[in-house]
């Protein structure tokens, strides 16, 4: 079957040929589309029931609403692990789910619960509800809104909090594979009254009646509609409060036809924040800011592209004199990232083209051999792109140029071998048939043993594959794109590898332009190292065969040593990543 496929590919170069100038099309447009990030994603399949209760002790969170939600989400189908944190005012349940039950399954049959849930919490504790669907790496950009210069003292951070809640946020949550913008910083703006105790007792009114004032009072209602002259009418009450007095002039209630009003009871009503539990600084100075949280799943370096598209658009909505200056953007990240890789990849290549060109002696050799290593990178981005298989630090770092070339090296080599030992018998002209027949003796020669040990090796990377869990979301890309990328070169060794060695590796008898002197001089100096290497190896190995125990002892002390070092080395979990910013984390 093996030798079926080497004669196709040699006597039908055009379709080889074709084949091959598709896989480079097809190849090059999944490596511009397909999913790029730093590093994998290892967060489990999870969804978080976050309760907020501000004026809640811890005892009480834990009694009142971790101890129910918890005890409700236990007997979900799926469901692994449930943990959960309760502290003063909030509560946050996790739920952790098997890794086949999807995304939103998960979310549905907690949302089911949650309906529940709300029954048995009382109604001043707070209402539980789901955290967006997005994972530990979701913060793919965040911003702070900045006044330019002259603009310093014109905006306050109430006024900033304001526009970051009704401008910014609402503009970006309509992007693409966002999920939330979360704001942070400034003082939540709101309306406050202070009551003066001493007009309540002399009204006779109580707290109870002013709160259910307020509500009654501040609130749209519809009254149907009224035909008439054949138009309908709709009829609408506009009851909002939209200024501090109309808050001022809300009745309480009528005592003898008097109307008691809230200003009548009130010290002050005035703009006022909600109370806060921290600040954000910039430079020293507050500052307001947001947080994009992409969706899970999606594709971090497309989203975030397309929100520094929509952070465009909304910057022509702010006031004068503000802009949006972001601090963080996972695309950067992703662009060392992925510079890193490039970076080694490049250098790995060429060095293995120049160790190549100077083993086997020959520039045209080498090239060939080489050929191989960015075609079956663009095979692997394929099967990539059709599998889901991110691209990272981890799936492509994980290439190994010397396996991937081991099949072309040893066609090309031993397509070398074959012409010098036909020109040796007298042979010296070489036409088209004659070079695709020593192609094709010297790949069916060693290609079927190639072919196995290149099987066996992704064999080894199998149990990979079988992973389950974080060790799973780590490594198994890693397997994906190494098997890939093998299995590309295992085909391409089969038919592109035969067909170009036989069009490129046509001996030259006139060496007149300086490419053939080049070569000649490469074959020389390479024959000679190789003469040499082997004069030195062979002493060795008539020395290790006759003292075998000696060499059996030092095998066995250098495994040892390499056990003993390995266990005194230190260890990971995935490799450090420079990501150019610090963080300093202050805990009192």
């Amino acid at each position: 079957m093996i030798n079926k496929i080497i004669a196709f590919s040699i006597r039908n170069k055009l379709i080889v040929g074709l084949l091959v100038l598709t896989l480079i099309g097809v190849g090059l447009y999944s490596m511009s589309t397909i999913n790029l990030g730093a590093q994998p994603d290892i967060t489990n399949n999870q969804v978080q029931v976050i309760t907020q209760s501000p004026n809640l002790a811890t005892e009480d969170i834990e009694q009142f609403v971790t101890y129910p939600v918890e005890l409700s989400m236990a007997n979900l189908p799926g469901v692994s692990e449930i943990r959960s944190v309760s502290r003063f005012g909030l509560s946050v349940v996790t739920i952790v789910f098997k890794e086949d039950m999807g995304t939103y399954l998960p979310r549905q049959l907690v949302a089911e619960k949650l309906n529940e849930v709300k029954s048995e919490i009382p109604e001043q504790f707070g209402s539980p509800g789901m955290g967006p669907i997005t994972t530990g790496l979701g913060e793919i950009y965040q911003y702070t809104l900045k006044a330019e210069e002259g603009y310093e003292d014109k905006y306050s951070p109430t006024e900033l909090r304001t526009i970051q809640d009704w401008i910014v946020k609402r503009q970006l949550a309509l992007t693409e594979g966002v999920v939330e913008v979360n704001a942070f910083g400034g003082k939540i703006k709101q309306y406050e009254i202070a009551i003066d105790p001493a007009k309540l007792n002399a009204m006779d009114v109580t707290m109870t009646e002013v709160f259910d004032a307020l509500q009654e009072n501040n609130v749209n209602t519809g009254g149907a509609y009224i035909e008439k002259n054949k138009m309908a009418n709709f009829i609408r009450g506009e009851g909002l409060a939209r200024s501090l007095d109309d808050i001022r002039q809300i009745v309480i209630r009528n005592e003898n036809g008097l109307p008691i009003l809230v200003k009548d009871v009130a010290e002050n009503v005035h703009f006022g924040n909600q109370v806060r539990y921290g600040a954000f600084t910039q430079d020293g100075h507050e500052a307001v800011g947001g947080m994009v949280l992409m969706l899970r799943g999606d594709n971090p370096n497309s989203v975030v592209n397309t929100v520094r598209d929509r952070i465009q658009e909304v910057q022509k909505s702010l006031p004068e004199g503000l802009k949006i200056v972001p601090f963080l953007d996972r695309s950067e990240l992703i662009g060392r990232t992925t510079a890193t890789i490039e970076k080694n990849l490049i250098e790995g290549a060429l060095i293995v083209i120049f160790v190549l060109m100077l083993l086997l002696g020959s520039f045209r050799g080498g090239l060939v051999t080489a050929s191989l290593i960015p075609l079956s990178l663009l095979f692997a981005f394929i099967l990539m792109k059709a599998f889901g298989v991110w691209a990272n630090l981890m799936s492509l770092g994980a290439i190994d140029f010397g396996i991937i070339v081991d099949g072309a090296v040893i066609i090309v080599e031993g397509t070398v071998h074959e012409i010098e030992k036909r020109i040796k018998a007298g042979k010296q002209n070489f036409d088209q048939p004659q070079m695709d027949e020593v192609v094709y003796d010297a790949s069916s020669t060693v290609m079927n043993s190639a072919f196995f040990g290149q099987i066996i090796i992704l064999i080894v990377f199998t149990p990979i594959l079988f992973l389950t869990g974080i060790e799973g979301k780590m490594f198994r890309p890693m397997a994906f794109t190494f098997g890939f990328a093998v299995l590309g070169a295992i085909i391409l060794c089969l038919t592109y590898v035969p067909m170009i060695t036989s069009l490129t590796m046509k001996p030259v008898t006139k060496k007149k332009n300086w490419f053939h002197k080049v070569e000649d001089k490469i074959s020389v100096f390479s024959n000679g190292m190789m003469n040499r290497i082997n004069n030195g190896y062979q002493p060795v190995i008539l020395k290790s065969l006759n003292h075998r125990i000696i060499v059996l002892v030092i095998a066995v002390l250098l495994l040892v040593g390499a056990g003993f070092t390995f266990s005194k080395m230190g260890g990971e979990f995935i490799p450090s990543i420079d990501e150019g910013d610090g963080v300093l984390s202050l805990l009192k």
